[in-house]
């Protein structure tokens, strides 16, 4: 059979993994797919240095929208990364007749719908699989091999810089600060860190496996996000002691009211696989009603394993080319007519168990006031632990494990508690979870 012609758009990291991968592999792949695969086409902006990677076996433009219109290339694959050109290419090349193959995560969490939908219309095919946990398989699980399932929840270690300063923060004692500046000079971190710290990232991922695991549209506006960078070596050295491992974690859930969708620090016991992730490593926890909990674990990033992701999409593409679109697998696994229109919940209507700490002045009936708070906003103590003051010191912290409460229910309790004349600053907040 004649070879498949693609498009590559943007030829950094990941884009010059993908050629990489293509030709290292080339006859493993062909085998694979029934027919050859050859990157025919390049846009990027550094036309000397993509020249030099491809060394002559594909055509070097400047212009992407060439590559995105080419009667010549069949498949698009898109590695520019950001939302706004990137979303225009992808369009182009659908409104074009071709296929995307794209890792573009931001894309597809803020503009994914309006995406499918075009894809759709025009009977061509999108696939993301790179988009989330590098190379690791979690979108074709989800669309495919846990098909039979119920999907009950997800929850992720989805952002491999953060899970690499939390990892920092709890075996070496270090500030979150420090962590930070380590993460960084080993090229972990970028120079401005938010969108990993601040859970952003993690954020766009776990919109894409909400959509996919309970078949609703895209909703990234509606995920809670909050990061790790307000977290302290104490809060580290209590969960520890407590048994417990503190993960960012990106959490959804089908419960009654509807569907949780959230990123923050959680306490995960840490006899659980998945506390154990440490680095830079990815891992994603998916229970199904029928197999149980499933556990997905690689890395998530870097130029080979993403390139392992895009190349698995471009051989599926590839196998399903020619097949009636009505027959393929629908984008978001659930068929477009048939997507719920379950509501996302705001976070203070999801029900959680919680860790509380609180700095307060040694003396008689503190903690007897802050029981009393939580009791009256229907919270109950799991656990406890209070430091014994040193000799000459007037303060203590105490740390609270609470049974499962209402988020705004625990928000009303921490306001009053913040009241006490007795207690010191802030109430540090972490939500708990036993991932059973």
């Amino acid at each position: 059979m004649t070879p498949i012609n693609v498009g590559l758009l943007g030829i950094g990291t990941v884009g010059g993994g993908t050629w990489e991968v293509l030709k290292r592999n080339a006859d493993e792949i062909r085998r694979r797919a029934g027919r050859a695969i050859r990157i025919t086409q390049v846009a990027d902006k550094a036309l000397e240095k993509a020249r030099k990677l491809v060394k002559g076996k594909a055509k070097v433009v400047a212009d992407a929208y060439a590559v995105a219109r080419s009667p010549d290339v069949e498949i698009v694959i898109e590695l520019i990364g950001g939302t706004a050109i990137a979303k225009a290419l992808v369009l182009e090349a659908i409104a074009n007749g071709k296929h995307v193959v794209t890792a573009n995560k931001a894309l597809l969490a803020t503009h994914g719908n309006e995406i499918f939908a075009a894809a759709q219309k025009k009977g061509v095919m999108v696939a993301f699989e790179g988009a989330v946990g590098g190379g690791i398989p979690i979108i074709k699980a989800l669309r495919e091999g846990l098909s039979a399932n119920r999907i009950e929840w997800i929850a992720g270690i989805i952002n491999g810089t953060s899970n690499f300063i939390l990892s920092e923060m709890r075996d070496k004692g270090l500030a979150f600060d420090e962590a930070l500046r380590d993460a960084q000079r080993l090229g972990y971190a970028e120079a401005d860190p938010t969108f990993d710290v601040e859970g952003v990232d993690a954020a766009h991922k776990l919109t894409i496996l909400s959509a996919l695991a309970f078949g609703i549209p895209m909703q990234y506006k509606k995920a809670y996000k909050e990061g790790i960078s307000k977290l302290t070596k104490a809060d580290i050295a209590y969960a520890d002691a407590l048994g417990y491992r503190i993960k960012l974690l990106g959490i959804t859930k089908k419960c009654a009211k509807g569907i949780e969708l959230r990123v923050h620090p959680t306490l995960v016991p840490a006899r659980r696989l998945i506390a154990n992730v440490e680095g830079v490593m990815n891992a994603i926890l998916v229970k199904g009603d029928a197999v149980g909990p499933t556990l997905y674990y690689g890395a998530g990033a870097g130029s080979q394993p993403t390139a392992s992701a895009v190349v698995a999409d471009l051989v599926d593409v590839t196998r399903l080319i020619t097949a009636d679109p009505e027959h393929r697998v629908p984008h978001l696994a659930f068929q477009p007519d048939q997507l719920s229109k379950e509501q996302v919940l705001p976070i203070g209507e999801v029900e959680t168990s919680y860790y509380l700490r609180m700095r307060v002045l040694d003396r008689p009936g503190v903690l007897a006031d802050i029981t009393r708070i939580l009791a009256a906003s229907k919270i109950s103590i799991d656990a406890m632990v209070q430091k014994e003051p040193g000799e000459g010191e007037s303060r203590v912290d105490i740390v609270l494990l609470t049974h499962r409460a209402l988020e705004k229910n625990v928000n009303r309790a921490i306001a009053r508690i913040e009241k006490l004349s007795s207690v010191l600053g802030s109430v540090t907040r972490i939500r708990l979870e036993s991932l059973l």
